[in-house]
């Protein structure tokens, strides 16, 4: 069985259509989403309206908890040290009512799953926290004490935006699949991962996939809140994870 494993479309519809293109075309048989469907993106409320006619697997990101709890206190949170995310959550709320708020907050936070006999572990940041960063370049012990309470023997995760895998010495893996709507790798291709089981056995791979960043960051910079400007660059030219 083939299946995708997305993350972090953060409201680029854009970027979103030609990953499924590539899904497609790779033969795959399900989707499951990571969470972090909207927010600080070209196109929220399409976005949020075309994922939820999908048949995909669908678990909660941290920026879709936030927007399904918006109020004082998520802004007051952000907005010190990260205003212009504080800036995009109120720009987003204009497009995105209470029912749709709803289904971002129905989405479970992790989910077990299990496929061909592979013990399968959904998760946004990691198992211990929604915005836990699982990055590149960390050592394995680490990687080891994160995960330590889990028995899956595949974990997925997003959150960061930047794909990486872990193999750990209890022969559990980890991989973040990257992000499809706000990549933040020196070549700012949209990425996803393929995943291959067989008979209690997986094989992962992350595609990469390019798509009209010009127009995305043309979109998001209509949307005229302040510091938007930030946002649309780092669709062309990501420099950091966070702004």
């Amino acid at each position: 069985m083939r299946v995708a494993v997305i993350s972090d479309i953060h409201a680029n519809l854009i970027s979103l259509q030609e990953v499924l293109k590539d899904i497609e075309n790779e033969g795959c048989e399900h989707i499951y989403c990571l969470g972090d469907i909207v927010l600080a993106g070209p196109q929220p409320k399409e976005t949020l309206d075309f994922v939820r006619e999908q048949d995909w697997t669908i678990i909660q990101g941290n920026t879709d908890k936030l927007i399904a709890e918006f109020g004082p206190d998520v802004i007051e949170m952000m907005k010190d040290k990260y205003p212009v995310m504080a800036n995009a959550i109120v720009d987003d709320i204009k497009y995105i009512d209470e029912d749709r708020r709803e289904f971002l907050n129905n989405l479970p936070p992790q989910m077990e799953l299990e496929i061909e006999g592979v013990k399968v572990l959904l998760v946004h940041g990691s198992p211990r926290a929604n915005n836990e960063d699982i990055l590149p370049g960390r050592p394995i012990e680490e990687i080891e004490e994160i995960i330590k309470d889990t028995s899956a023997d595949l974990i997925f995760c997003g959150h960061t935006h930047v794909p990486c895998g872990y193999q750990t010495n209890n022969k559990q893996t980890v991989v973040n699949v990257g992000s499809v709507g706000r990549p933040m790798t020196p070549t700012p291709l949209a990425c996803y991962a393929i995943v291959d089981f067989n008979d209690g056995k997986f094989y992962i791979k992350h595609k990469f996939v390019d798509y009209d960043r010009e127009t995305a960051a043309n979109l998001v910079s209509k949307r005229g809140f302040e510091g938007v400007e930030k946002l649309a660059e780092l669709l062309i030219s990501p420099a950091a994870r966070h702004v």
